[in-house]
């Protein structure tokens, strides 16, 4: 008994921060399972349990596109970042060339950009390009980078000795085939980090749906579909829990999978300057 309170002393503080997180993804899964009268009622534990709620959710929103959208959104915008950042950080970190310091104090700069800022001209740009209502303007972009991305993986690349890349070009590799045989298979902690960085972003997006893909329901993603769900039932937060929680559960279940990698990457991102 000694030993147990010894045990939760030392961990006090982070017992503390684990119910912090935890409690409210436990308050929403009880209120998924409640009836429309008893949520956010006192009563925290459910009288009677509603399975169906989970059922109900499909039936009164198309969640299987909003899914699909979701999917298509992260996934692309994903794969467009890779191929763009990876390269980009590669340059800055492995390469010297001049205004090399310049452009790094422009990427860090564009970090700090709000997206507000540029919201008017791109969405005239793409609205004069017809691609309103679709979801090309949330992953084009990406294809030219993303400031975010090139310095995580750009900090990651410093970690990597340079004599692996000095003996690859006496051996005859260019910098492409370097990049490729050499960098890559060494960055994948790094590469996957900043892959489910952006893959997260893309999940939980809303201001982007909702900029450019509001005006056509058939492009929404989950969490504008989210958002107008709640709208919709205002007072049905059961339905709404129920939704919420179908929601995550996708994105924890990747985390949980992919963890190991994600927490390998960032705890080596930012070991060199």
């Amino acid at each position: 008994m000694n030993r147990t309170l010894l045990v939760v002393a030392r961990h006090s503080v982070a017992i503390a921060l684990c119910v912090m997180f935890v409690a409210p993804v436990g308050f929403l899964l009880l209120t998924s399972f409640m009836s429309d009268s008893q949520a956010l009622t006192s009563s925290y534990w459910p009288s009677s349990w509603h399975p169906s709620n989970y059922a109900e959710v499909f039936v009164r929103t198309p969640l299987p596109r909003y899914l699909l959208n979701t999917v298509l959104y992260a996934l692309v915008a994903t794969l467009f970042m890779l191929l763009s950042s990876v390269p980009a950080a590669y340059a800055l970190a492995k390469l010297r060339w001049r205004g090399q310091g310049a452009v790094l104090v422009v990427i860090v700069c564009m970090m700090m950009i709000p997206p507000q800022v540029t919201t008017i001209p791109l969405y005239l740009m793409w609205a004069n390009a017809g691609l309103t209502g679709t979801l090309w303007p949330l992953v084009l972009p990406m294809l030219f980078g993303d400031a975010f991305s090139i310095f995580l993986l750009r900090q990651f690349l410093l970690t990597i000795p340079g004599e692996y890349l000095d003996a690859a070009r006496v051996d005859g590799c260019g910098e492409w085939r370097t990049l490729l045989r050499v960098v890559l298979p060494m960055a994948r902690p790094g590469i996957a980090a900043a892959a489910l960085f952006q893959f997260f972003y893309a999940w939980n997006d809303y201001y982007g749906p909702l900029l450019y893909t509001s005006e056509n329901e058939h492009n929404w993603t989950l969490s504008l579909g989210l958002a107008s769900f709640r709208t919709l039932h205002h007072v049905q937060w059961n339905l709404v829990s129920a939704a919420t929680i179908l929601t995550m559960v996708p994105v924890i279940v990747l985390f949980f999978f992919a963890q190991r990698a994600f927490v390998q990457g960032v705890a080596l991102t930012g070991v060199k300057g």
